[in-house]
């Protein structure tokens, strides 16, 4: 069972996110989807990754394609058809505790600005906590990712 982290965007955008975390895991080994309602923000993130510099370049397909289970990345609003050990949601989304518990990491990146978004991430950290799940949060008010709260399990 991994653990759940909360990314609090004061400073940096989403783009930055997923720049920072998506190659760290492809470096484990994992497999990551990309998750978020907004359909047109999915389809920039895939154009913006297409035209990234070859050495930054993440391999990845948006959700739809015939290969969709083969994706080392994928770009999608539903199921992590992929085989996925890492889950990226963009914005305010909810993670079943079930779904969390299979994944090796689950990040929840939020905008800090956006008063909704930060209130959905407030209820999705008690619905984490509450199922007994490892959550951390961190904030980049200062500039750089720091970790402000962590929960361990409860077992």
């Amino acid at each position: 069972m991994g653990a759940v982290m909360f990314y609090h965007l004061t400073r940096h955008g989403m783009d930055e996110v997923i720049d920072m975390l998506v190659p760290r895991a492809l470096a484990q080994g994992w497999r990551v989807m990309i998750r978020s309602p907004d359909r047109a923000a999915l389809e920039r993130q895939d154009q913006r990754l297409w035209l990234s510099p070859e050495e930054g370049f993440l391999p990845h397909g948006l959700e739809g394609g015939a290969h969709d289970a083969e994706q080392p990345v994928l770009l999608g609003t539903g199921a992590p058809v992929n085989g996925a050990q890492a889950l990226l949601l963009m914005g305010p989304q909810a993670v079943q505790p079930q779904e969390a518990q299979a994944l090796e990491r689950v990040w929840l990146a939020f905008e800090g600005r956006d008063e909704r978004q930060v209130q959905a991430a407030r209820l999705q950290w008690k619905a984490v906590t509450a199922a007994g799940l490892v959550a951390q949060y961190w904030n980049d008010d200062s500039g750089r990712w720091e970790k402000k709260a962590e929960s361990a399990a409860k077992g």
